[in-house]
């Protein structure tokens, strides 16, 4: 079991900081590849890539503690001083997630006629997706991938609650 567990939490904090040198790259890249998106003029996407890079590497840090704990400490328990850090990344994730819908006036106003479009509607997808990845980190898990996860889900017909949220029952 132990192993099983070492595996899973070693897979989810190598995912978590893959995806977040990756999508820095991608941003890169699309950026270069279609200049007529104007990413990196875009105060939305800069508000909203950095929500969603910051949110990884909470993920990262969260996951690669519980790991270090399981392999070092024989228990997956998230040490309390973690689970205060993590409550306290929750407050600046509410004041992105309140901060950045005016960050896409500001470019709506900015570009006012030259809107470029399809470079706003990505950066909306990004936002929505930094969002989904704060309900999944902090309230409830919405990936399931691997058969556990699906055998719950089926079972139950509802969503788990997030990890950290159930850590988060341990400060009262």
């Amino acid at each position: 079991m132990k192993t099983k567990l070492a595996k899973r939490l070693s897979y989810l904090y190598t995912g978590e900081l893959t995806a977040t040198i990756a999508f820095i790259f991608l941003s890169i890249l699309v950026h270069f590849t279609y200049p007529s998106l104007h990413l990196y003029h875009l105060i939305s996407f800069c508000v909203s890539f950095f929500f969603l890079e910051f949110l990884l590497i909470q993920g990262t840090f969260y996951w690669y503690t519980k790991w270090k704990r399981l392999k070092h400490e024989n228990t997956s328990i998230t040490p309390i001083e973690v689970v205060k850090r993590m409550k306290g990344f929750m407050k600046w994730n509410v004041l992105f997630i309140i901060i950045t819908p005016f960050t896409f006036i500001v470019d709506y106003l900015r570009f006012s006629d030259r809107l470029p479009f399809n470079g706003f509607l990505l950066v909306g997808f990004i936002y929505l997706f930094a969002i989904l990845e704060y309900i999944n980190y902090y309230y409830y898990q919405l990936m399931y991938d691997n058969q556990d996860d699906l055998a719950h889900l089926k079972r139950t017909k509802r969503l788990k609650r997030a990890s950290l949220s159930k850590d988060f029952d341990r400060l009262h």
